[in-house]
Protein backbone atom coordinates (compact mmCIF):
# COMPACT_ATOMS: atom_id res chain seq x y z
CA UNK A 1 0.00 0.00 0.00
CA UNK A 2 1.40 3.33 -1.06
CA UNK A 3 1.06 6.31 1.19
CA UNK A 4 0.70 9.78 -0.18
CA UNK A 5 3.45 12.12 0.88
CA UNK A 6 2.52 15.57 2.03
CA UNK A 7 4.46 18.05 -0.05
CA UNK A 8 4.68 20.63 2.74
CA UNK A 9 6.08 18.24 5.32
CA UNK A 10 8.82 16.79 3.17
CA UNK A 11 9.94 19.85 1.29
CA UNK A 12 12.18 22.22 3.22
CA UNK A 13 12.79 25.69 1.90
CA UNK A 14 15.89 27.54 2.81
CA UNK A 15 14.63 30.79 1.29
CA UNK A 16 13.46 33.15 4.09
CA UNK A 17 12.10 35.65 1.53
CA UNK A 18 9.32 33.20 0.59
CA UNK A 19 7.87 33.50 4.10
CA UNK A 20 8.07 37.32 4.00
CA UNK A 21 6.22 37.41 0.67
CA UNK A 22 3.41 35.32 2.12
CA UNK A 23 3.16 37.61 5.17
CA UNK A 24 2.94 40.63 2.88
CA UNK A 25 0.07 39.05 0.94
CA UNK A 26 -1.80 38.23 4.14
CA UNK A 27 -1.34 41.77 5.50
CA UNK A 28 -2.63 43.32 2.26
CA UNK A 29 -5.76 41.15 2.35
CA UNK A 30 -6.30 42.11 6.01
CA UNK A 31 -5.88 45.84 5.26
CA UNK A 32 -8.39 45.78 2.40
CA UNK A 33 -10.88 43.83 4.49
CA UNK A 34 -10.50 46.33 7.34
CA UNK A 35 -11.11 49.30 5.02
CA UNK A 36 -14.23 47.70 3.54
CA UNK A 37 -15.53 46.89 7.03
CA UNK A 38 -15.00 50.47 8.24
CA UNK A 39 -16.68 52.02 5.20
CA UNK A 40 -19.74 49.81 5.55
CA UNK A 41 -19.88 50.13 9.35
CA UNK A 42 -19.98 53.94 9.31
CA UNK A 43 -22.31 54.12 6.26
CA UNK A 44 -19.80 56.10 4.23
CA UNK A 45 -20.44 54.43 0.89
CA UNK A 46 -21.58 57.81 -0.52
CA UNK A 47 -17.96 59.00 -0.56
CA UNK A 48 -17.06 56.30 -3.06
CA UNK A 49 -19.83 57.18 -5.55
CA UNK A 50 -19.94 59.96 -8.14
CA UNK A 51 -23.03 61.58 -6.61
CA UNK A 52 -22.93 64.91 -4.77
CA UNK A 53 -23.98 64.79 -1.11
CA UNK A 54 -24.12 66.69 2.17
CA UNK A 55 -23.65 64.92 5.50
CA UNK A 56 -24.08 66.36 9.02
CA UNK A 57 -22.08 64.75 11.81
CA UNK A 58 -23.24 65.22 15.42
CA UNK A 59 -26.16 67.58 14.63
CA UNK A 60 -26.95 70.14 17.34
CA UNK A 61 -23.85 69.38 19.41
CA UNK A 62 -20.72 71.45 20.03
CA UNK A 63 -18.60 69.32 17.69
CA UNK A 64 -21.11 69.45 14.79
CA UNK A 65 -19.56 69.18 11.35
CA UNK A 66 -20.98 69.49 7.83
CA UNK A 67 -19.28 67.53 5.03
CA UNK A 68 -20.16 68.30 1.41
CA UNK A 69 -19.00 66.63 -1.77
CA UNK A 70 -19.38 68.28 -5.17
CA UNK A 71 -17.67 66.40 -7.96
CA UNK A 72 -14.29 65.33 -6.62
CA UNK A 73 -14.02 68.18 -4.10
CA UNK A 74 -14.82 67.41 -0.44
CA UNK A 75 -15.29 70.30 2.01
CA UNK A 76 -15.59 70.12 5.78
CA UNK A 77 -17.22 72.89 7.79
CA UNK A 78 -16.96 72.94 11.58
CA UNK A 79 -19.27 74.80 13.92
CA UNK A 80 -18.06 78.21 15.05
CA UNK A 81 -16.89 78.05 18.67
CA UNK A 82 -18.12 81.61 19.40
CA UNK A 83 -21.76 80.65 18.88
CA UNK A 84 -23.97 82.88 21.02
CA UNK A 85 -21.00 84.84 22.38
CA UNK A 86 -20.80 87.43 19.62
CA UNK A 87 -21.23 91.12 20.47
CA UNK A 88 -22.38 91.88 16.92
CA UNK A 89 -25.96 93.01 16.45
CA UNK A 90 -28.07 92.61 13.37
CA UNK A 91 -31.56 92.88 12.00
CA UNK A 92 -33.89 90.53 10.23
CA UNK A 93 -33.71 90.97 6.47
CA UNK A 94 -36.23 88.43 5.20
CA UNK A 95 -37.95 85.11 5.51
CA UNK A 96 -37.28 81.76 3.86
CA UNK A 97 -40.08 79.32 2.96
CA UNK A 98 -39.76 75.70 1.90
CA UNK A 99 -42.27 74.53 -0.70
CA UNK A 100 -43.72 71.01 -0.90
CA UNK A 101 -41.42 70.35 -3.86
CA UNK A 102 -38.37 70.97 -1.67
CA UNK A 103 -37.51 74.37 -3.14
CA UNK A 104 -36.61 77.16 -0.76
CA UNK A 105 -37.83 80.68 -1.53
CA UNK A 106 -36.32 83.74 0.15
CA UNK A 107 -38.62 86.74 0.57
CA UNK A 108 -36.85 89.99 1.56
CA UNK A 109 -38.74 92.30 3.95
Amino acid sequence: MRRRKNKFLTESTDDPIALVANLFDVSMVFAVALMVALVTRFNMTEILTQEDFTMVKNPGKENMEIITKKGKEINRYKQNQTKGKSNKKGKRVGTAYELESGEIIYVPE
